[in-house]
């Protein structure tokens, strides 16, 4: 599974404003439900009952949150730069400005893990998180994390 199918390329964003936790899950969840037509209160809903399980601020300012929908019949997400990092009571405690935030379907069971790992192994990469971070145009940011293969230095 390679993080291009989880993405599409207009949900992707590269100077993301959020002031909380709250407000950057809020409004992700917001901008990937209007996309894959889904109740954006129910998207949220999801992501913020897994966030109450513990935080998805996995450490070095990354944030992978995630939640299974009923109905839905893939894995999706989207992703975003933060312009300015955002306390996510990360394992770490640094603030959080690359948000990766995965939708599954109820019963994705290993695919969704699958998916979760994928998204780690990558954004677990300082060489491509720095990139990342010093990127301001979505379209390069969306290149960066779908095939960051044919970005390696």
């Amino acid at each position: 599974m390679d993080i291009e199918d989880l993405l599409a390329t207009d949900l992707v964003f590269a100077d993301f404003k959020a002031s909380s936790k709250k407000q950057t899950l809020q409004a992700l969840s917001r901008k990937w439900a209007a996309a894959n037509g889904v109740d954006e209160r129910l998207a949220f809903e999801k992501i913020l009952d897994r966030e109450r399980l513990g935080s998805t601020g996995v450490g070095k300012g990354v944030a992978i949150p995630h939640a299974r929908i009923e109905g839905l019949t893939e894995i999706t997400g989207v992703f975003a730069r933060l312009t300015t990092p955002v306390d996510f009571d990360a394992v770490d405690d640094v603030p959080v400005d690359l948000v990766f935030m995965l939708f599954a379907p109820e019963d994705a069971g290993a695919d969704h893990l699958k998916a979760l790992a994928r998204v780690s192994r990558l954004l677990r990469d300082s060489a491509t998180c720095d990139k990342l971070r010093q990127t301001s145009d979505a379209a390069a940011l969306y290149a960066m994390v779908a095939q960051p293969s044919s970005n390696a230095a």
